[in-house]
């Protein structure tokens, strides 16, 4: 029956899908980007953290110099057992780092991309391991922020765009817990067995620590749920063993073949003992060390692990959060009393940190605590070309004051871009229109790009700028350099030879020999003739 023409002034009804509810295609088209729009976020987080401009900066020395020196000579030599630097034996670290990095040198060529690249590769691998992880323990949301937390800290962006063996070892070390975590839930000898594969691995990229995490922090968690039988019955399983020593075994027994007790009292003794019971190459600290370097190492979500510290007191309410809070406590109880410190050895612990973070993410309400830590690394990082225009001046150690002091390295478009990037992060924090957690989950990525595209490329032009140059400069003139009291090979990599030590005297050096040195050691060289001199480092011809 029809209700009439309608009264005049009368609001007309409104037609579906044009005002009202939205057309049916729409909201189809809707629901169906959700699920990709997860995905999309954390491939564009791991691509700008892990990627984005990996073989833009120079290598850093010395870690970086050393690990690429080494594989450049591996190399040159055709030598795949045992590895070099400078043309002098090196025992610093197992043979896997070196194998990847030679196999990517050798399909794109002697660069810093290659040279990083199997670091990148496996941080990408031990994000997408936190991924499905999570994803089988938890759900999807808490595993995709873990995943997106791990891949926008600073500790692991750092350490994953780094030409050296740790990632790899990161990536190991999260392989062999989840899989001791999957057997202690469900206690299938597959697991276990996996667990020391992934072991096997770890020995080859780093040696005993990929061992001992794993193994230690297991036992305190099985331990402390009742189960130390289970844990002692599984570590007793012969396959496993079998496993580990065939992936592992071959090399340590090729090496020391080769090198004998050197080789034993240069990698097992000074590298992995004496690290522990006294400082080597000066990297000390007291016990409180890690504290504030793992402030830093999860920017920009400090404030949520702070607040993830609560959940301390429950650590033994499921055996998940029992064997997540065990690996991260042993890893930084064990570091902490050990004699050598250096901030990354606390990221062999983060990986359950980044789940655990990744279940508080809700209970972060203070807006001061989720923003005060990113702008505050933000706020230093727009104010780093003052502060160095300030400090260098006053600096009394000319190498020092010259590096730092190096015009150009802070243009217009970097202040303007870091001020940009501040201002948006202190956007998100006085925004309103989401919770805390997903407005520091966007404040993520301007921290990322500042610390990738701004604070990394400008520390590596201060430092190592002058040292790659350097090294061009002496590849296109032909010179036979030699170095003296300093300790860069990354010119080794750059000038494509080797770069043997001067005599400690540099009167006994040849006549006419060049020489790289530092700034702060001119004076004791004597009369020379300057080749090169720019940010502390110098090239110098000796008297002919």
């Amino acid at each position: 029956m029809s209700s009439g023409p309608a009264r005049e002034g009368a609001p007309l009804p409104r037609a579906q899908g044009a005002r009202g509810r939205r057309p049916a295609w729409l909201a189809n088209s809707a629901r169906a980007a959700v699920p990709l729009l997860l995905p999309l976020l954390l491939a564009g987080a791991v691509f700008l953290g892990l990627f984005f401009g990996l073989g833009a900066v120079p290598l850093f020395d010395v870690d970086e110099g050393a690990f690429g020196e080494a594989t450049r000579e591996m190399l040159e030599r055709g030598d795949y057992v045992s590895t070099w630097l400078n043309g002098q034996a090196r025992y610093d670290k197992p043979i896997l780092i070196y194998w990847l990095q030679a196999a990517s040198v050798h399909l794109l060529g002697l660069d810093e991309f290659a040279l990083r690249l199997p670091s990148a590769l496996a941080s990408a691998a031990w994000i997408a391991a936190i991924l499905a992880f999570a994803r089988r323990f938890l759900d999807r949301g808490t595993a995709y922020a873990a995943a997106f937390i791990a891949a926008g800290s600073a500790g692991l962006t750092v350490i994953g765009r780094g030409a050296i063996a740790d990632a790899l070892l990161n990536l190991f070390l999260a392989l062999s817990m989840f899989d001791i975590i999957r057997y202690a839930m469900n206690p299938r000898p597959a697991w276990r067995r996996r667990a020391f594969l992934w072991i096997g691995l770890g020995l080859l990229a780093k040696g005993p620590v990929a061992l001992l995490v794993p193994g230690a922090a297991s036992l305190l968690a099985f331990s402390l749920q009742g189960r130390a039988a289970d844990w002692w019955r599984a570590v007793r399983d012969p396959a496993g063993w079998a496993i580990l020593l065939a992936v592992a075994l071959p090399w340590y027994l090729l090496e020391y073949e080769r090198r004998g007790d050197a080789f034993l009292a240069g990698f097992f003794l000074r590298h992995n003992v004496e690290r522990v019971l006294a400082p080597l190459q000066g990297h000390g600290g007291s016990p409180l060390y890690y504290l504030p370097a793992i402030l830093v190492l999860l920017l920009p979500y400090t404030g949520l692990f702070l607040r993830t510290l609560t959940g301390l007191r429950r650590m033994n309410a499921a055996p998940l959060d029992t064997f997540l809070w065990c690996w991260f406590l042993f890893v930084l109880v064990f570091f902490s009393l050990a004699a050598t410190k250096l901030p990354h050895y606390l990221l062999y612990g983060a990986t359950p940190l980044f789940i655990l973070m990744a279940r508080q993410r809700h209970a972060l309400r203070s807006n001061l605590l989720a923003f005060a830590p990113p702008l505050l690394f933000l706020g230093v990082v727009a104010a780093l070309p003052r502060l160095l225009e300030y400090l260098a001046p006053t600096i009394r150690n000319p190498y020092v004051r010259e590096a730092l002091g190096q015009a150009g390295v802070f243009g217009p478009a970097w202040r303007a871009g870091a001020l940009a990037l501040l201002a948006a992060v202190l956007g998100l924090a006085l925004w309103r229109g989401m919770s805390p957690w997903r407005r520091l989950a966007a404040a993520g990525l301007p921290c990322t790009l500042a610390l990738v595209g701004l604070l990394l490329p400008a520390l590596a032009e201060l430092q190592q700028g002058p040292v790659k140059e350097a090294a061009l400069l002496a590849r296109r003139a032909g010179w036979d350099v030699h170095s003296w009291r300093i300790n860069v090979p990354s010119f080794s990599v750059y000038r494509g030879a080797v770069t043997p030590a001067a005599p400690a005297a540099p009167q006994l050096a040849s006549r006419g020999q060049v020489l790289l040195t530092r700034s702060d050691a001119l004076a004791a060289l004597g009369p020379v003739e300057l080749l090169y001199r720019k940010g502390g480092i110098v090239l110098a011809r000796m008297p002919r």
